[in-house]
């Protein structure tokens, strides 16, 4: 059974970064030695690493995107996904970037009840939740999301483990710290909860879930042959207008409040991973 691995992490980021920012001390000798205290960041180093997430959430995306609300991205993957369905977003964390090196932030796992898609993931704020897929599109924001499916259609009983695991974690913390020393820890993060699921499944093995990232464990599924990227999608909150019949103030007013809630979440995602 193939083993899902780890594949960057803290020295490969001074590695690949340290020489585009021309020595700028990004990093605690604690944070190379892979024992990072939060307590010893600075506000230079901080503002480094903010330099580091940019460079790697520019990276041109490889492939064709849709562009759509996600309702409208709902219901254009809803018949496609079944349970076992993994669904991977580049979102606007700065910690899950820097951390990984990659522009994948979160993932979800797709169980199908009664006709019903639902998806599960642990996030910061909410802790492990089950959603229907159309709000969990929309918790997701403005991000860009691909769709994984099994290579091979998944066993009658490897969907109920799967979803027994999932269905048994709902309620429990987020947590994303001991991800650094790959410790288990009363909470869990996206890909470690997802990563234990597939587990119990008998999909996959991992040594150290809680040292998984979306983007290792995609990297990991695809290398493998587990699974195969079927759509990916950008997603777009849904657009708001002011009344028809509203002033130059009510129009005012309207746009102060869209533009005050969009720096909100903006700002949410990217420091509180929201």
């Amino acid at each position: 059974m193939p083993q899902i691995e780890r594949i960057r992490f803290g020295a490969d980021v001074v590695r690949i970064f340290e020489p585009l920012l021309h020595g700028l001390r990004y990093l605690e000798r604690g944070f190379v030695n892979r024992h990072l205290s939060w307590e010893t960041f600075s506000r230079g180093r901080f503002m480094s690493w903010i330099l580091v997430a940019a460079l790697v959430s520019s990276a041109p995306a490889s492939g064709t995107t849709l562009t759509i609300t996600s309702a409208q991205a709902a219901e254009f993957v809803a018949a496609e996904l079944s349970s076992g369905s993994l669904i991977f977003s580049q979102g606007d964390c700065l910690a899950v970037k820097v951390f990984t090196a990659s522009r994948y932030t979160h993932v979800g796992a797709v169980v199908e009840r009664t006709g019903q898609i639902f998806v599960y993931d642990s996030t910061g704020g909410a802790g492990v939740r089950e959603l229907p897929l159309a709000e969990y599109l929309a918790s997701q924001g403005k991000a860009t999301v691909s769709v994984y499916h099994p290579e091979t259609p998944l066993s009658a009983g490897q969907r109920e483990s799967i979803e027994e695991h999932l269905i048994s974690q709902v309620g429990r913390p987020y947590s994303i710290r001991h991800h650094l020393t790959g410790n288990r820890a009363e909470g869990l993060h996206c890909a470690e909860y997802v990563t234990d699921a597939l587990i119990a499944g008998d999909v996959l093995k991992a040594e150290r879930p809680a040292r998984v990232s979306p983007a290792s464990l995609r990297q990991g599924i695809e290398r493998s042959g587990l699974y195969t990227h079927v759509v990916t999608l950008q997603v777009e909150p849904e657009t708001n207008h002011p009344p028809a019949d509203a002033g130059w103030c009510g129009r005012l007013w309207f746009d102060t409040k869209a533009c005050s809630r969009t720096c909100y979440r903006k700002l949410s995602g990217w420091f509180c991973c929201k």
